[in-house]
């Protein structure tokens, strides 16, 4: 069976995914959006939203509570604070990713979106039609005007368009909770000879620590790499279990092809070294929606990629020269030597 046609299609309900339904509502399209999981959907990452997210969600009228932070600090293993930067205008959040899920969830409720419980499983798409299909795992399809794949880092809708062009498989991520008190108004951002821990104020009783490094590390192995942060943490409480997620970096050939467009982790990622994953997505999701409603497609490439480069840039640089021990062990020092270079970086990616 299937269903009638719908203006756009999104492929996932993740925050990327409702926030371009939403977006796709606002520009008066009719929005079907498809996502097998249902309920607040969890996910590993740092939960830090940098002023540039928090004024986008805003804009979006989704309403978050959570935890404000000012900066951004990078800390050496022994616990040494090497350099801190405090934002310019504005102010990050710590949000728990099923909290900021929620509130994305019941924005698009009230602005429309028509949301189908279900598992995309193939994309068919005709040179010249004014279509496309979307097959679900039930047998079922629904047919749109355009398809926005927002279905993460594995996405489905990238590999069945051909678009993936493989992954670097070598960084995975790993978040808990912690209920303790925020020792700090700032994301903290822990340096170790293999990975990096970034510390995020979610609430005023509850931290979150994710873990950015090779893959096969457990939770427990990559905290013991930070000293000070394990001491401090010794006697806490865990409030989650352990999440990971990866492999991190996803390569594509275009975001685009026909009447699919790729958008946030799908359509390629880096890394989350620099925290600003989620900024670039719903920046990406708000191109997309205006290039579908123009009827002009072949403009989101160039947006995408002026939206993405700093992130590309920067985050690429960071991984390749980190993988150099002594540029790693470098890295810390020179931020402290360097301030203003330090707090620039911070502002481009945060704003």
């Amino acid at each position: 069976m299937t269903e009638r046609r719908r203006d756009l299609l999104v492929v996932g309900g993740g925050p990327v995914g409702l926030a371009a339904a939403i977006e796709g509502r606002l520009a008066g399209l009719s929005v079907f959006l498809i996502e097998p999981r249902t309920g607040p959907v969890d996910k590993a990452c740092g939960e830090g939203l940098m002023p540039g997210t928090v004024s986008a969600l805003r804009n979006l009228g989704v309403c978050i509570q959570g935890a404000p932070f000012r900066g951004i600090r990078y800390v050496a293993p022994s616990g040494t604070i090497a350099a801190t930067h405090y934002f310019f205008s504005g102010v990050g959040m710590g949000v728990r990713r099923t909290a900021l899920h929620a509130a994305l969830a019941e924005r698009a409720a009230a602005v429309g979106v028509v949301r189908k419980c279900g598992r995309v499983v193939g994309i068919a798409t005709h040179e010249g039609a004014a279509s496309v299909r979307v097959i679900l795992d039930d047998g079922s399809a629904v047919e749109g005007g355009w398809v926005l794949g927002c279905d993460g880092l594995h996405s489905v809708v990238r590999r069945e368009t051909g678009l993936a062009r493989g992954s670097d498989g070598r960084r995975f991520g790993i978040r808990r909770h912690a209920a303790a008190t925020p020792w700090s108004d700032v994301v903290e951002v822990h340096w170790s000879a293999r990975g990096e821990a970034y510390v995020t104020p979610i609430s005023a009783t509850e931290v979150g620590i994710a873990v950015l490094g090779p893959r096969g590390w457990s939770f427990d192995e990559a905290l013991g790499t930070f000293p000070a942060l394990a001491r401090r943490l010794a006697d806490v409480d865990w409030t989650t279990s352990a999440r990971g997620a990866g492999p991190l970096q996803q390569k594509v050939s275009s975001p685009v092809r026909g009447r699919v467009l790729l958008v946030g982790d799908a359509a390629g990622y880096v890394d989350a070294l620099t925290g600003e994953g989620l900024r670039i997505g719903l920046a990406c999701a708000q191109a997309a929606v205006r290039c579908v409603a123009s009827g002009r497609p072949e403009d989101y490439p160039p947006d995408w990629r002026s939206l993405t480069r700093d992130y590309r840039w920067l985050t690429s640089g960071l991984v390749t020269a980190t993988r150099v021990p002594l540029a790693r062990r470098l890295l810390v020092p020179v931020a402290a030597r360097l301030p203003r270079v330090f707090g620039a970086a911070v502002e481009r990616l945060a704003r």
